[in-house]
This record gives C-alpha cells, structure tokens and sequence, in this order.
C-alpha cells in the first residue's frame, strides 16, 4: 500500500545534492566544535548568519534547544517573557523556559500569530508595580497551531517598537521562517532585521537530518554558545551532520519551498471539493489544519486515515494537521485527496 506522510516536514530526507557534499568530507573538513575547530560548522554559521543578515550564528542540535539558549541568553532567572498562547514554546517545549531557564510566562493572545499592541501594553504595564520585570518578547513565524501562518514584516515591526519601547529584547521562533519568506516573496531579512535574534531549523522544509541555527549580535551569540554547552548541545566532529546545512541554505533549495506550499493549497482545494462539515483553515504555506465537528472522534479519523495510507497529525480533540514536504509530490497529493475523501464519507 502506498504511503504519504504528512504528519510533519520533519519526516524530510536529504536531497541527493546533499548526499554528495556529505561523501566529499574528509578528515580535513571536520574538528572538534566546542572549540570552534570543525571548518564545515564554521562554514555554515557564517553562511547562516549573512543569509538573514545577523553578526553571526551557533549551530545546536534542535529547534528546542535553539529557543531555550536563546532564551537563557536574553534573560536572568526569576525574569519573565511575553510569549503567544499557542506558540511552539509553550505548547511544544516542555516547560524548559519556566523548569530549566526559570523564567516566568505571561501569554499573549494574538490574531494567527499577530498580536495587538495595546494587549501587549496592558500586561507590560499591569506589572510594573512586581519586583520581577520582563525582559524578553517572543513570536513565531510561521506560525505551527495557527495552520503555518506568516506574520508579516509590519506586524514584526509595531513588535520590535513595542520591545524598544518597554526595554525588551525580540526573539523570534523562525522554525519555519524562510517558508514565511517565499510565501510573501520577500528576502527573509525582510523578516529577520525586525528582531534581536532568531533561531531556524534545518530539519524541516530544508530536509536537513538534524540541526537549527540561532542568529543574532556578536555579544549574544557568545552567551548562547555558553549555554548550548551547559544545556547538553556541545557536539564535537559535527560538521558531518552540518555539512548538509551547506546545501540547504543554497538559494535554490530554500526557494523549493514554494513546492510545498502550492502542494498544500491544492490539497486545501481538494478537500474543500467535498463539501463535508470539515471546516479548513486555508495555508498560507505548508501547513494545512482542519476541524472535524464535535462528536467526532478524533483519534479515529486519524487511524481511519493512516489505515487508507495518509498519515496525519491531531493537534487537539478537533484539529487535525497535515504537513507538505520535501518528497511529497503532486501525485502523493492527488492519493492523500482521494483517500481523505472516502475517510470524510465514511465518518461524517
């Protein structure tokens, strides 16, 4: 039986041009990192960082573990953050900024991920009269639980004012940025310059095996390389995994995306053609989430799914996601259409 997987773009390959520059490794193109030696990871912060126009980056192992450094190194223990209510940080992460950063969450509610600054006010200044201050904002783009919605440039910039404003840094959750990027047809510093940092993964739409990358000023990234070693993240020869970022970040690899985000839309318009009491949040790049009316079990249509050969993702008791990717293509989707529909009818 055939099988399309759309339960995440972290279920990406590598491309065949990144098996090449992996077999053209040799012992003189690999060190011990910690100590700033491994020429392929040099090789591509610095590629990284001038791609979205930071002073320079550090690779570490995840995209969790790329927003708690960052984290750790905009704050001091017993701070607090503002972050959205259903960001990646606070659904996803664990609890790794309040158990491990120690820091104290305030939520935000937001507009798919586009907040209103007179909210964001209110709590800045509803706290004032506490010892504890905040010190750092955070935001996502684009944005997962809001079915991979961009933030735009001008929303990220009445952000940064606001931080500049209230004496906060700006972080951003860039997973997915550059998918953001294509999807407004934008150069990501676009995006990026609106911020103090950012993190981005490799593993997701850029079909890396393993790896993210934290951007920002000289000063900052020094701190960040401290704390990825006292979180675990200190890796040694890792330019063999880093050496398929050098791909990734190539021009044409990062402009691919737009494969994935035309897959999603025709998969959005295929089962819109249904005509179901499915209800579709329509993507504005990879990630399409749908609802399934109340009384239906979620889990089944899941398994249902999986059992006609789609795989996909519930995120809640009614939201189901699925995810376009390196490795899916026109002809997948076309299957993961037909085979939806007999699940909707079936169910529903």
């Amino acid at each position: 039986m055939k099988v399309v997987d759309l339960r995440s773009d972290t279920f990406t390959k590598p491309s065949p041009e990144m098996w090449e520059m992996l077999k053209s490794l040799d012992n003189s193109h690999i060190g011990d990192d910690v100590f700033g030696e491994d020429p392929s990871v040099n090789k591509l912060e610095e590629k990284a960082a001038k791609i979205v126009g930071k002073e320079t980056a550090v690779y570490v192992t995840s995209g969790t573990q790329a927003n708690l450094v960052a984290m750790l190194s905009h704050t001091n223990r017993g701070e607090e953050i503002l972050i959205e209510e259903q960001c990646h940080i606070y659904q996803n992460e664990l609890s790794s900024a309040t158990k491990i950063a120690e820091l104290k969450v305030n939520l935000y509610s937001s507009n798919r991920g586009a907040p209103s600054i007179d909210e964001l006010q209110n709590i800045i200044d509803k706290n004032r009269a506490k010892e504890q201050k905040i010190t750092l904002l955070t935001s996502e783009n684009t944005h997962n639980y809001h079915g991979g919605a961009i933030i735009k440039p001008e929303v990220l910039r009445e952000m940064k004012q606001f931080a500049d404003k209230n004496g906060l840094k700006f972080h951003l959750d860039g997973a997915r940025v550059f998918n953001a990027a294509i999807g407004l047809g934008v150069n990501v510093t676009e995006i990026t310059k609106h911020v103090d940092s950012l993190m981005f993964c490799l593993s997701k739409g850029l079909s890396c095996p393993v790896g993210s990358l934290v951007a920002g000023s000289k000063s900052f990234i020094s701190e960040a390389r401290k704390y990825r070693k006292m979180v675990g993240g200190g890796m040694r020869q890792a330019g063999i995994i880093a050496s398929f970022g050098l791909v990734a970040l190539e021009p044409k690899w990062i402009q691919r995306l737009e494969e994935d985000h035309k897959n999603a839309k025709l998969l959005a318009e295929g089962i819109a053609s249904f005509n179901s009491s499915v209800k579709i949040l329509n993507p504005d790049t990879n990630i399409l989430i749908i609802s399934v009316p109340e009384g239906i079990r979620i889990g089944k249509v899941v398994r249902t799914l999986g059992n006609e050969g789609v795989m996909a993702f519930n995120i809640d008791k009614h939201r189901i996601r699925f995810v376009t990717h390196y490795g899916i293509n026109e002809d997948d989707i076309q299957y993961a259409i037909k085979k939806i529909g007999v699940v909707l009818k079936k169910l529903l």
